[in-house]
């Protein structure tokens, strides 16, 4: 029988963890590696959902995102909608992990309220929003106490984004801040008790130890955000539908209304391909990073 350093490769340790993968690997096989597989092979057919009813068109559905405007401008707005979602969404976060990490009042009771939007349903935040600006809405009330006239949020090809964006930073507010409190505690306190010794104010404590104690711990919360948000849907669902003139439109739910609404499922798959590949990349860049960091 084979050795391995010594000992027989099918000895009594690898008898009882293939016992115990075994049942995983079937489950992830089945629900996940199948999926994608069979994702894959749909972008490159054109029909129906079943493999009876679909034909091999080769790359002509990837041509086709290439040259449809529409994913272009669907690109742009994911684009412009992941940068302005994740930019604030870790410099709020970040600032007020490091408020809260000292002792404040009611320091329970603060973290508590900043990580409820994080557990709070998607869908139920995003009617709550549309309420909000909605036209006659609360928002437009309070403009109008100011003098400032009301603002179409949610018709208007400028402002309608803005809307999902401030709903998405909220959202994923509370679970930045917690990534970054446990950072922070990481981090030992002997360094800033040395580096006030040495005569550091508060800034200069937070770039030369916070920050670079952090660097880990940024790249998870950057990468885990950028995913986040890639794949938004329900409050584009719910608030905008996509309009006004496709300036919401994302790429998730591009590829549902692809699938979904125009049963175009061989050029939906090629559009969810694209949005796997680019899932992959950020996924492979922060393993690397973290690689490096050790």
């Amino acid at each position: 029988m084979p050795k391995y350093y010594g000992k027989s490769w099918l000895d009594n340790d690898t008898v009882a963890a293939g016992i115990f993968l075994t049942p995983a690997l079937i489950l992830l096989g089945i629900f996940v590696i199948w999926p994608i597989a069979y994702l894959f092979y749909l972008s490159f057919t054109a029909g129906s959902f079943t493999l009876t009813g679909t034909h091999w068109v080769g790359w002509k559905n990837y041509w086709r995102l290439l040259q449809n405007p529409d994913f272009l401008q669907v690109i742009g707005n994911t684009v412009y909608f992941t940068v302005a979602t994740v930019i604030p969404s870790i410099i709020v976060a970040l600032a007020i992990a490091v408020l809260l990490n000292r002792t404040v009042a009611l320091q329970g009771i603060l973290r508590t309220a900043y990580f409820l939007p994080s557990i709070t349903s998607v869908v139920a935040a995003g009617l709550g929003f549309r309420w909000l600006f909605q036209t006659q809405g609360p928002i437009n009330a309070l403009l109008n106490i100011f003098g400032i006239p009301s603002v179409s949020w949610l018709g208007d090809t400028f402002w309608a984004m803005p809307v999902l964006i401030i709903m998405s930073v909220w959202k994923q507010l509370g679970f930045n801040m917690v990534v970054f409190l446990a950072g922070l505690q990481a981090i030992p306190s002997s360094r800033y008790e040395a580096a006030e010794l040495d005569g550091a104010n508060a800034w200069q404590q937070f770039w030369y130890i916070t920050l670079p104690g952090l660097r880990p711990t940024l790249v998870f919360a950057i990468i885990t955000t950028v995913i986040f948000t890639l794949r938004s849907f329900e409050q584009v669902y719910v608030i905008t539908g996509g309009g006004p003139l496709n300036s919401t439109n994302l790429l998730v739910y591009y590829i549902y209304q692809e699938a979904f609404g125009q049963f175009d499922f061989g050029y939906a798959a090629a559009a969810a391909t694209v949005l796997l590949a680019i899932a992959l990349i950020l996924v492979y860049l922060q393993l690397r990073t973290w690689g490096e960091e050790r």
